[in-house]
């Protein structure tokens, strides 16, 4: 699966960007613009972006509507997208999966989780107090379970069923932190490839 290309555009929707998520698209020749959460997919359109990233950030996922009718917009026009973290939540609401407030919360870089693709296990890095739902997800006619974490069972990532979209609750890009999932950067890739 080869994930080389000659420089991808790659628009992202700021809900808390962190600079490591930044450099791994760079890392792999993309030219990425950052927008501010509240600018609308027809802004974003206008930069011509390859695909679409949605930023991690802090926050309660049902007070950005603003950001989830954006997705919306993106997922219209089908173009790939990959989101972390709150990115995940914000997916996950564009296409009416709920989202929980959580007892405690996910912190620190040790956390199991397991890829239900490839049934390996990845050690992540997390920092969130909101997840996905797993009864609203596995309801779902339009998403499907792409990872789980091995402590508590809850939704760690998942993919859009027939559209070029997916995203994880976790932090692949953590620095310094595990590196057990930047392969999924080059998924993101893969994926804008094929739908060239």
């Amino acid at each position: 699966m080869g994930t080389e290309n000659t420089g991808f555009k790659v628009a992202v929707l700021d809900l808390g960007i962190k600079k490591s998520i930044l450099k791994h698209l760079e890392k792999r020749n993309c030219q990425v613009s950052v927008f501010p959460a509240k600018t609308s997919y027809e802004e974003m359109r206008k930069w011509n972006a390859d695909g679409y990233f949605l930023s991690n950030g802090p926050g309660d996922p049902e007070a950005a509507d603003y950001a989830s009718d954006t997705v919306k917009k993106i997922l219209s026009a089908n173009k790939p997208l990959f989101g972390i973290c709150m990115g995940s939540q914000i997916l996950a609401k564009s296409i009416g999966i709920k989202t929980y407030k959580m007892h405690h919360g996910h912190r620190g870089l040790n956390h199991p989780v397991k890829n239900m693709e490839t049934g390996l296990g990845e050690i992540t890095s997390q920092n969130h107090g909101f997840a996905v739902d797993m009864d609203s997800l596995n309801d779902s006619k339009e998403a499907e379970l792409t990872h789980i974490n091995l402590n508590d069972k809850t939704v760690e990532g998942l993919r859009l069923n027939g559209r070029p979209a997916f995203a994880v609750q976790y932090h692949p890009e953590s620095s310094p932190g595990p590196h057990d999932s930047t392969y999924l950067f080059d998924n993101f890739i893969q994926l804008i490839n094929e739908t060239k």
